[in-house]
């Protein structure tokens, strides 16, 4: 009753969400409003904060938290969906970053799944993880997630982007190591984030890219002419780079071939999280890039390396997820090849190509979502996931069964539904592409109909679990089903009304795309060379899938060609570097103290002495030192020198002590007050810590052999040596302008008359920051060593 109750209250905050947004005015290309997207993004990271604060409390309602902010975002997306244009304000200036947000066609596509879905994954999660643990944990990295998916979908600027592409892989690494304490969930979560986190360093490289060659980050800009940016990148010869750098990094997002294997691992993720990153959101990030810089990038080279990419991943995860014995593996590597279809859609350069597309984006990221769902209700239920295991649960999950028959068919690509639909438009594309070239591009057609018959055969798997032989499951709940039943009302009104679906979401996407025209689709295909494609796929799809020997053959080929597995590639690059770290570390990290001194001391003084050779600096004149610094001088000298000659170690550190101390008391000398109180502090704090820690330290060794004692004094010497030239080459280069900008504007600009304080807090506050957060990072470091030191030590 109590999960009842919290789905009738999220629906009525969704059906509030939405009519309130129905409500507000919307003009056809209207400028967005930098206010709605900003408070659609934000909002899930606050309510992420909000849950990490209160979870104890709130506990698995946080998931009815998350549906409802996902339904107000939701609503804000709604009103923003006529808009067009960028808006936003300085992020950085001097290197022309801005926060801004970009509103098209394709972004409020995908701003409208995003949230759409994420409400319908909250509302699903609340009852799946009802009798799970680490709802805190779980719930914010989900919010999390929802507002990097959101920042990432309406990103006005290529750093913004990229910020946001990478808190999407973090919150896909928490959420697929939830159950951590499982090896293998932990794996999953570090390959998954090693290959989207790598892949983003590619799309940084390409970003920067952009930068040099058209001097801005703006993706308004870029895409506003594309012709103009296009002939920027090939003046100064990047364009094949950028190219290059796009489609690894979307490519390695979007499970791309080769970089599909880390996606069948991620399904150790919750299944919530599977539904809605793994499916319908994180994974269309790669495909969203492929569409927004389609229109600067499209030609025969891009046609080429995404058409081919594309329908191979089509095709290479269709049969895997032929071969698949598990049931969240084989939507898993369905996932991939839908994206390699949508990937090779937008790399054709005709009409039908964009069209595809978009229209797949949506119909696969509504049927594929409700198909997690149903899977993990029948894992849920039926307690096992494997495909062998299961039969007739139409008997006990009649309306599940009826759920999963609309979704699978919509991905099998039989007609009506929409997913039909979608593929029709590209068999179109490959065709015409086909058609144009000419020669070996008559593989692509080929290519799209095998990947296609792999797609139908799989989806007939899945479908096969709900009849048959009955096995023992129970019926699951109405607030259970609900989620994705909700998700298959839409397959159905998209199928039934393809034209209304064109209409308001996917047209401006396609749109958005590259082609500013409407296109048409109908309920009732008419007849053409596309059809014959389609009813080519249906009838070998249906005669590999009956004979059941087929999907047998298919596991023996795949186990036979297993040494050419990326996964296997995978597996040595990281035990390889594994390796080679522990040998790194044998030679960099060799437990000596001496080892360390002479490393640091004399690297660094070599280094100096370069830098003298090579640029030539000229010595100054001297230093004059009066009667006072001599004597303090001499003082130094003399701890110095009775450091190295004192055998006792309490000795040894009161002697440092001394020279410590005359450094303060130079300090005063040059009127430096505050210098001369942090050298006091400082060499106080050190003399007490050594000698509490001399008692627990061993007596000190005997005697130094001859060779250490040179080894000793020539490294002391060499930089006791480069060390005083360096002084003498400060201080024969003339002041730089530098020091007197502090001087003059310390009071007006930083409000101090103390002007090494204003550097510190004003002037030079990152950096300050910065040795703030190294402070506190070592602090919390040597806390966490603490807490680990067993009681009786």
């Amino acid at each position: 009753m109590r999960s009842f109750s919290g789905t009738a209250l999220f629906v009525a905050t969704l059906l509030f969400a939405v009519n309130g947004a129905a409500a507000l005015p919307q003009q056809s290309g209207a400028t967005p409003s930098f206010q709605a997207v900003s408070v659609a993004v934000l909002l899930p990271f606050l309510a992420a904060g909000f849950v990490l604060v209160s979870g104890s409390r709130l506990g698995n309602r946080s998931g009815l938290l998350g549906a409802a902010v996902s339904a107000v975002c939701l609503g804000l997306v709604l009103t923003q969906r006529t808009a067009s244009g960028a808006a936003g304000v300085r992020w950085v200036p001097s290197l022309g970053v801005e926060m801004s947000f970009f509103v098209d066609g394709l972004s409020s596509m995908l701003g409208i799944l995003v949230s759409g879905i994420g409400s319908m994954v909250f509302l699903y999660a609340y009852r799946y993880m009802e009798h799970e643990s680490g709802h805190t944990r779980f719930y914010s990295s989900l919010l999390m997630f929802l507002g990097s998916m959101l920042g990432l979908v309406y990103a006005g600027d290529l750093i913004l982007l990229f910020v946001f592409w990478e808190l999407t892989s973090v919150a896909s690494f928490l959420l697929i190591g939830h159950s951590w304490r499982h090896g293998s969930s932990g794996r999953a979560a570090r390959k998954s984030f090693v290959v989207t986190v790598g892949g983003g360093l590619f799309l940084l490289v390409g970003f920067l890219m952009l930068f040099s060659a058209t001097g801005t980050f703006s993706i308004a800009e870029l895409i506003s002419d594309p012709g103009a940016t296009a002939s920027q990148l090939r003046s100064a010869g990047l364009f094949v780079p950028v190219l290059a750098s796009l489609v690894v990094g979307a490519g390695a997002k979007s499970a791309q071939v080769p970089l599909h294997f880390w996606l069948p691992d991620a399904m150790e993720a919750p299944t919530p999280v599977s539904a809605f990153l793994h499916s319908a959101t994180m994974v269309n990030a790669g495909v969203l890039l492929f569409g927004r810089f389609r229109p600067v990038m499209s030609g025969e080279l891009w046609t080429a390396a995404l058409a081919t990419i594309g329908l191979t991943t089509m095709t290479v995860a269709g049969l895997l997820g032929v071969a698949s014995s598990d049931i969240k593996e084989l939507l898993a590597y369905s996932t991939a090849s839908h994206l390699g279809l949508i990937a090779a859609a937008f790399g054709f350069s005709g009409a039908a190509g964009v069209e595809a597309g978009a229209f797949h984006v949506f119909n696969h990221a509504l049927f594929k979502a409700s198909l997690f769902m149903v899977a993990g209700i029948v894992a849920h239920e039926a307690g096992t996931r494997r495909l062998s295991d299961l039969s007739g649960l139409r008997r006990s999950m009649p309306v599940v069964s009826v759920l999963a028959v609309v979704g699978g068919l919509s991905m099998a690509g039989v007609p009506p539904l929409a997913g039909f639909q979608s593929k029709e438009l590209l068999f179109k594309a490959s065709l015409s592409a086909a058609q144009s070239a000419g020669g070996a591009a008559w593989f692509l057609p080929v290519l799209a109909v095998t990947g296609s018959v792999f797609t139908f055969v799989y989806s007939m798997r899945f479908i096969s679990v709900f009849f048959g032989e009955p096995v023992e499951a129970h019926r699951p709940s109405t607030s259970f089903v609900l989620p994705a039943s909700i998700l298959v009302v839409a397959i159905a009104a998209s199928s039934l009304a393809p034209q209304t679906a064109v209409d308001l979401v996917v047209g401006p996407a396609a749109a958005a795309a590259g082609l500013a025209h409407g296109f048409h689709v109908h309920l009732i295909p008419s007849v053409s060379a596309p059809l014959g494609m389609s009813a080519v796929t249906i009838l070998t799809g249906s005669l590999v899938f009956l004979r059941g020997r087929a999907v047998r053959r298919s596991r023996g080929l795949i186990d036979s060609a297993s040494f050419m597995s990326p996964d296997l590639g995978y597996r040595r690059f990281v035990e390889n570097s594994e390796e080679l770290s522990r040998r790194f570390d044998s030679v960099v990290q060799p437990g000596n103290a001496a080892f360390y001194f002479w490393t640091v001391a004399g690297g660094t003084a070599a280094a100096g002495l370069a830098g003298f050779l090579v640029g030539g600096a000229p010595l100054g004149a001297g230093v004059d030192v009066g009667a006072a610094s001599a004597i303090v001088l001499g003082v130094a000298l003399v701890g110095a020198y009775k450091l190295t000659r004192v055998s006792g170690q309490a000795a040894g550190v009161l002697a440092l002590s001394v020279v410590g101390g005359m450094i303060a008391v130079f300090y005063v000398l040059a009127d430096a007050p505050d210098l001369a109180l942090t050298q006091l502090s400082v060499e106080t704090l050190s003399m007490v810590i050594f000698m509490l820690v001399l008692d627990r330290l061993p007596e000190a060794s005997s005697q130094l052999s001859d060779s250490k004692k040179a080894v000793d004094a020539a490294v002391s010497g060499f930089v006791g040596v480069v060390a005083s030239a360096a002084v003498l080459v400060a201080s024969g280069v003339s002041p730089k302008g530098i020091s007197g900008f502090f001087v003059e504007n310390a009071v007006p600009e930083g409000g101090g008359g103390n002007i090494v304080n204003v550097i510190l807090v004003d002037f030079r506050a990152f950096d300050t920051l910065g040795e703030i957060t190294v402070i506190g990072m070592a602090a919390a470091s040597v806390l966490v060593l603490l807490s680990q030191r067993r009681p009786d030590r």
